[in-house]
């Protein structure tokens, strides 16, 4: 079917109608009928704290109160004992100094502190920095310095981290050290809770339970302002940059991504992916508002999170591309003997999946995944469902619930469908702007996502690749990720990844960094020839490097500046 170059590559999701909001929450059981006591509390509770995550665990209490909130590889949490933690760590962290307005860093991986604590600055009105526990020593001083925080909430771990920024605040452990070294995922509620931190942190360091313990229960009102959530960029090509975001406008936030992901209240949730990451924190935010109960690990293991599917009956996983991946490398008989029959979604992002690997998954998992393309600055811009998938693995898919998006030339004019062009994008969850100052670019009220891409005639999504990802050789424009899920379709390559070079004779070039799989032998010209079967001359890397792994931040992506110097011919 020929595309028609009169159509503009612009599509806008379904309106987000005050009843279509409705039915969609209600299908899903967020606004699910319940004791009248219990939905009046509810709402109130909503009302008078709005769609914070303070307002969202409120609501949650109100609801189910017994049910649990958090599992993590130490202790279980209702939403009841969360809620109360948190007003009281809200009122500990403000004798410690925090106050509305202020801000509260969380440098945590994946546990129940870390909620806590979001939730704590929240009751609070302070913003909280949520800072990547991937970063360097000095790249982590660098960020906590330049958000100036009243506290610094962190692991055990990152104490050097923190230590690096000298910056005279008061530090509470989260998780300490040593914690979790024994137990599994199959702890009951109440687990750990004996626990004891004083013995496993530095002399003189304050643990979020000690403040807990010492603080006050008394009720809070809601701040005058809400407190914010500062996501930092994954700076992947630079360094990472703080992105304000304003809290959802209500609920029709969750309907949008409900419209588009048939997510339902009351079910256990697997968070793969660091909550510090915006789609992780995407998996709290949409779970609190569907009273689900997280999973979290503090780090991803295949092995460690198909048990964890199966021991906690999980039916959603949040995650990034990379775990599908190592999920799929597993033995066959060792990766089936879990049972994840209870598993309805597994929704990615952060990145693009390789094309090979989306329909291997669902060949062994059946039709459960859903593709989420956003960014920390526009939050969504399109979702793929299965049925998308199936038709056209490599697809971002359509826009959700009130959301549009255009491709634009250059020149900031639509692009036809079928032509290649920027991608911009419209949503209520647009940020607010870099906490360093500047923001995206805008046209017309849209945001750049500083991606290119095209519209075909059935109004899917592809997004080629970054702006900076594109290279032009000779003349021609190419972009990587053709390459990349070729060579991902190689049964000896385990994964790859392709960049452009500087190029004397024709300006840029690829090179390709490939990780054989175990057992396996290739050579660059083997490498070359498969892509010169399928790609255009050009699109053939002339850098072919072996390496042992690549390298990878903590959502997965592929940190180009730490890989190793191409050379011409290796």
């Amino acid at each position: 079917m020929s595309v028609s170059r009169a159509e503009p590559s612009e599509i806008t999701g379904p309106k987000g109608s005050s009843l279509r909001v409705l039915r969609i929450l209600t299908r899903s059981g967020v606004a699910s009928p319940a004791r009248p006591d219990r939905n009046v509390r509810q709402l109130l509770s909503l009302a008078r704290w709005g769609a914070t995550v303070a307002g969202g665990y409120r609501a949650a209490v109100a609801r189910s109160p017994q049910r649990l909130a958090v599992i993590d590889e130490q202790r279980s949490v209702t939403f009841r004992e969360l809620h109360e933690r948190a007003v009281r760590l809200a009122n500990g962290l403000e004798r410690l100094g925090a106050a509305p307005g202020s801000r509260v860093a969380v440098l945590c991986r994946n546990h129940a502190w870390f909620v806590e604590s979001v939730v704590a600055a929240a009751e609070l009105g302070a913003d909280v920095v949520l800072v990547n526990t991937g970063l360097t020593v000095r790249a982590t001083a660098e960020v906590l310095r330049a958000h100036e925080p009243a506290v610094v909430i962190a692991d055990a771990e990152f104490a050097d981290h923190v230590a690096a920024a000298r910056l005279g605040v008061p530090f509470l452990v989260a998780w300490p050290d040593g914690a979790g070294s024994g137990a599994g995922l199959g702890a009951g509620p109440g687990a750990g809770r004996s626990f004891s931190h004083s013995a496993q942190r530095a002399p003189g360091t304050a643990t979020v339970d000690d403040v807990i313990a010492a603080a006050s229960a008394a009720k809070r009102r809601p701040p005058q302002r809400p407190g914010r959530i500062i996501v930092l960029t994954s700076g992947t090509t630079g360094a990472p940059k703080g992105a304000q975001r304003a809290n959802p406008p209500g609920l029709s936030a969750a309907a949008g991504l409900i419209s588009r992901i048939p997510l339902r209240a009351r079910e256990s949730v697997l968070v793969a992916t660091p909550l510090f990451h915006m789609w992780g924190l995407a998996g709290l935010q949409i779970s609190m508002a569907l009273r689900n109960t997280l999973v979290l690990q503090r780090r991803f293991e295949p092995k460690a999170a198909l048990q964890a599917i199966e021991e906690k009956r999980c039916a959603v996983v949040f995650g990034v591309p990379v775990i599908l991946q190592r999920i799929m490398e597993l033995p066959p008989e060792l990766r089936d003997s879990y049972d994840a029959s209870s598993l309805r979604i597994v929704a990615t992002s952060g990145s693009a999946i390789p094309t090979p690997l989306v329909t291997a998954f669902m060949d062994v998992f059946g039709d459960v995944l859903y593709n989420f393309y956003g960014s920390t600055e526009v939050s969504w811009a399109a979702i793929a469902e299965p049925a998308d998938l199936r038709i056209a693995p490599n697809t971002a898919g359509r826009p959700p619930l009130d959301s549009r998006l255009k491709v634009l030339d250059d020149r900031g004019e639509v692009v036809p469908r079928g032509v290649t062009g920027r991608i911009f994008v419209w949503n209520n969850l647009l940020f607010e702007g870099y906490t360093s100052g500047g923001t995206k670019e805008h046209r017309a009220g849209y945001m750049a996502t500083n991606d290119r891409g095209h519209l075909d005639s059935s109004g899917r999504l592809f997004v080629h690749g970054r702006d900076a990802d594109m290279i032009v050789c000779a003349g021609e424009q190419l972009f990587p990720r053709d390459v990349e899920d070729l060579l991902a379709s190689v049964q000896d390559i385990r994964e790859a990844a392709v960049v452009g070079v500087p190029d004397a004779d024709q300006g840029q070039r690829f090179a390709a960094y490939v990780v054989v799989r175990p057992g396996a032998e290739m050579t660059a010209p083997q490498v070359r020839g498969v892509v010169a079967r399928y790609l255009p001359g050009n699109a053939v890397p002339r850098d072919v490097v072996f390496v042992d792994a690549l390298p990878r931040n903590a959502t997965g992506k592929v940190v180009v500046r730490d890989l190793p110097p191409s050379l011409a011919g290796a």
